[in-house]
């Protein structure tokens, strides 16, 4: 794709692009208001500082990864100050940006030329982690990354933003701003608060309970390590597509505690079932492995000692064996020293797995 290319704000996602475009060739500048993430950022391979100022500065593609909350702001800015580059934004949130664009043309600060320049988008791709040392070159592989173009937005910026996403290996998606906003109210924001609101639970828990936690605890809670002042900005940005998400799940909460607090009482127990089985039907619509439909695998669960090279001479027992496997994830045994592996693959290879392992001289549970 074309350079160079302007990253505005060097916090994970901004850091990210710029590593993984300098390592498809493509040159990037790089700043942020705070010299300590720009340095890092520099310094870890992303691109080179710029001065803003600077009346040599042509960007083709600026790319803005702002916080949140002045988004919009920096947006606006880079359309005055590069009337012939494209601008995008990768913000969490679209509607607000947009809204603010069309506010600055109405109030004179942008001409009319400036919102077909725009693009706005936003990578689905992050982690719990915040800031430049977080960043990875391929934060983004595989990952979807929505173009919200509006009916004013010049060609020319949607090829940018396709190229952008394609240069660091992601899958484009086009989507209106309104029901983007709609679909991460449900897929983004709401599993954030609902982990945040299970760990909430935890901070007085006695020891002794918490150290029977398993990897259901562990993968429900992930993501209430995510930095606080970030969610902030994105749920109040976001917050009039989140309340009506937010109010079912109060209702569907609610609805459980009446049935709790008579458990014995008729119909109790086919209301608790009625809403586990919603569970399971709602989970059983996520996409599977690669974006396919969901696929039941079967699982084959190994015992591994918690010393170095278990796992190495594990996956090489199966790759011997020609199974591929699915998906893996492992627990850990309280108070031994081994670990639980959880193997998936196509039901119709599980027996000769478990053959070719135990034959191998590994425990199959």
């Amino acid at each position: 794709m074309p350079g160079p290319v302007l990253v505005r704000g060097t916090g994970l996602l901004g850091t990210s692009v710029g590593l993984g475009l300098r390592a498809e060739g493509v040159e990037v500048l790089l700043h942020d208001p705070s010299p300590a993430a720009c340095g890092v950022a520099q310094d870890i391979g992303a691109g080179t500082v710029v001065d803003l100022e600077d009346p040599a500065l042509a960007p083709a593609l600026v790319v803005v990864a702002a916080p949140p909350d002045v988004t919009a702001d920096v947006v606006v800015d880079s359309l005055r100050r590069w009337p012939r580059a494209w601008v995008l934004d990768v913000a969490s949130v679209k509607g607000a940006v947009l809204d603010a664009v069309a506010e600055a043309v109405s109030r004179g600060r942008l001409d009319d030329g400036a919102p077909p320049r725009f693009l706005a988008t936003h990578p689905m791709a992050g982690s719990e982690r915040s800031g430049p040392v977080a960043a990875r070159g391929t934060l983004f592989t595989a990952a979807p990354w929505v173009l919200c173009p509006t009916s004013e937005t010049d060609p020319g910026a949607v090829e940018a933003g396709e190229a952008l996403a394609r240069a660091l290996h992601a899958d484009v998606h086009r989507m209106d701003a309104a029901e983007h906003d709609s679909s991460v109210a449900l897929i983004s924001h709401l599993p954030q608060i609902a982990a945040s609101l299970v760990a909430a639970r935890l901070q007085d828990a006695p020891d002794a309970s918490l150290a029977l936690a398993g990897n259901g605890l562990r993968d429900t809670t992930r993501i209430a390590a995510s930095d606080p002042q970030l969610w902030v900005q994105i749920l109040s940005g976001n917050a009039h597509r989140l309340v009506p998400v937010l109010q079912g799940l109060r209702d569907d909460l609610a609805r459980l505690v009446e049935v709790l607090e008579a458990p014995s009482a008729p119909g109790a127990r086919l209301g608790v079932a009625r809403l586990i089985a919603d569970g399971n039907a709602g989970r059983a619509r996520i996409p599977g492995k690669h974006g396919a439909p969901p696929q039941a695998f079967a699982l084959v669960t190994v015992l591994v000692d918690d010393t170095p090279g278990q796992l190495a001479r594990l996956f090489e027992t199966i790759g011997r064996a020609g199974v591929n496997v699915e998906d893996m994830r492992m627990d850990h045994a309280s108070g031994h020293r081994v670990g639980m592996v959880d193997v998936s693959v196509l039901p119709g290879r599980r027996d000769e797995l478990v053959s070719v392992l135990t034959d191998a001289g590994w425990k199959v549970v």
